[in-house]
């Protein structure tokens, strides 16, 4: 008996190192997916970093004498540009002589911040009302979908721009008007996966021996069913950095000297002929960031599918 429990043992841990050496295997050939693993970590440590990389106190600094000049002789933006006279500005500086390139790393936590808060709370709310859905019969299962098709009925952009015009403009009302319009797609997810992972035999074994739906669902099924919900989660987080750039991009800037990165591209629009960079540099910080996501996603639905272990 013990041999056997011996064996066994040696069996689980050899499984699981084969499935990450497999996972490694999958990420290490797919040269897109590992940019977007390394910038991914790079953007993530920049953020947990920034405070020390560039003091906070900076985001409240007011320099008209550096406003809006060209710091970097490597680009020549023409003669419509101003050169700055002091300071090492690698990216130019904004409305308010900041650097460009120090507003971006201060925009950054602020940015993941409310995106993993979005998308975590959007899981929750999603593993709730998914399961309540599932396991609450054809009455509670119809009036949660009814609702979730309500919200699917508007444009995200248009219905989080309506939450954020009557909430008012401050970032936990923000937050709260993108989370708003993005807990709907979880509860599908989860109830889908729920229904599908129900219907497996070992759900049958579980209720044979007497164990609760409760049980059943949080202890067996809702762990069985998070790998689409994790691959869903990091394709989100970039989505989310979009939606909420963007409203601050249309105006719901609680602050104008927010370091933020729509709100520093909503200042470049205003200067977009004289200070180019202000557009281009924190856009391109928006991109890059919802690329690597995306791209991490990617890699996370090919190491989780099944259909790929042969």
């Amino acid at each position: 008996m013990i041999r056997e429990k011996e064996s066994g043992a040696k069996r689980v841990r050899r499984g699981k190192f084969e499935s990450l050496r497999f996972a490694l295997r999958l990420l290490t050939s797919n040269p897109l997916v590992l940019v977007g693993s390394v910038l991914s970590i790079a953007i993530i440590g920049v953020a947990l970093f920034s405070s020390l990389l560039v003091k906070p106190s900076l985001a409240n600094v007011v320099s008209y004498s550096s406003q809006l000049c060209w710091g970097n002789h490597l680009i020549d933006w023409g003669p419509g540009s101003s050169i700055c006279s002091s300071g090492n500005y690698w990216l130019g500086t904004d409305y308010f002589g900041r650097g460009v390139l120090s507003m971006i790393i201060l925009a950054l936590p602020l940015d993941l911040e409310i995106a993993f808060a979005v998308v975590l709370g959007s899981i929750g709310i999603g593993i709730l009302l998914g399961g309540i859905s599932a396991y609450g019969g054809l009455v509670v299962d119809e009036t949660i979908l009814r609702i979730t098709d309500i919200f699917f009925a508007f444009p995200t952009l248009l219905l989080a721009l309506v939450v954020a015009a009557v909430v008012g403009p401050s970032i936990p009302t923000l937050t709260f008007a993108v989370l708003l319009v993005w807990w709907p797609l979880y509860v599908r997810l989860v109830r889908g996966q729920i229904l599908a992972e129900k219907e497996k035999n070992y759900v049958e074994c579980l209720k044979s021996v007497g164990a609760s739906d409760s049980r059943i669902l949080f202890t067996h099924i809702i762990p069985n069913s998070i790998y689409p919900i994790l691959v869903q989660a990091t394709l989100d987080i970039g989505g989310v950095i979009l939606i909420f750039s963007s409203l601050m991009f249309l105006g719901f800037s609680p602050k104008q000297n927010l370091p933020e990165l729509g709100n520093l591209v909503a200042e470049g629009i205003q200067n977009v002929f004289t200070a180019p960079w202000l557009i281009i540099f924190p856009g391109l910080a928006i991109v890059i960031t919802t690329l690597a996501f995306n791209l991490v996603g990617d890699g996370l639905r090919d190491i989780l599918d099944p259909r790929l272990r042969h």
